[in-house]
Parts: structure tokens; C-alpha cells; sequence
């Protein structure tokens, strides 16, 4: 089982990543939304923003009131983040899963 720490970095990776195809992520989904993650095996959650492209302003904690929420175990999480797992395959087999509204789930479709 990955470690909250490995789950923060995993995320950190994933915003560094956006952020270096920031430009090329903002034609594919170009969304302002309140993004929360949580990790079931460990019962934490993280919450930042997706933002022209970018994933900003990652921190610990719960946002209730985000308008994407993905809920996800930490190796599920890492492996997503490493590559090592296809985000639909973890979708189709409920390894993953995404609360947001209709418009957002086909904006984040693009990303896959």
C-alpha cells in the first residue's frame, strides 16, 4: 500500500506534468473547477483546482464542495499517475471513480 506521502507526491508529479503541457492541456480540457482526491484505503483526501490546464494549488484535506471528485486506492492513485494503469480500464473495472456533471465528465474525457 502506497503512503500518504507517495499519494502527495504522485499528485505533485501529476501537477508538474499539466504544467509542463499547460498550453497543449488548455486546448483539450479547458476547465475552472474545484477538484478533489480521495484515497479510500488510506481515508485521506487532497483538494486543489484544475485551471487552464494546470492542476493548482494541491493540499491536504477534504473539499466537500468540489465540483470534481475522484475517488481512488493510493496504489491505484500511483500506478494512474506512473502510467502503469489505463485511467479507463481503472474506470470500467470501479478501480476509479469520478463524481462532476455530465459536461465536465466529457471535458475530462479528453484527457484520456
Amino acid at each position: 500500500m502506497a503512503t500518504v506521502q507517495d499519494c502527495r507526491q504522485a499528485l505533485d508529479d501529476l501537477a508538474k506534468r499539466l504544467a509542463a503541457n499547460a498550453e497543449d492541456a488548455r486546448k483539450r480540457i479547458n476547465l475552472e473547477r474545484t477538484l478533489a482526491c480521495r484515497i479510500s484505503d488510506l481515508g485521506v483526501a487532497f483538494h486543489g483546482r484544475l485551471a487552464d490546464g494546470q492542476l493548482l494549488d494541491v493540499v491536504d484535506g477534504d473539499d466537500p464542495q468540489a465540483k470534481i471528485a475522484l475517488t481512488t486506492t493510493s496504489d491505484d492513485l500511483v500506478a494512474l499517475v506512473r502510467g502503469e494503469l489505463d485511467f479507463a480500464r481503472a474506470l470500467g473495472a470501479r478501480r476509479v471513480s469520478i463524481s462532476a456533471s455530465p459536461f465536465d465528465l466529457i471535458k475530462l474525457r479528453k484527457l484520456i
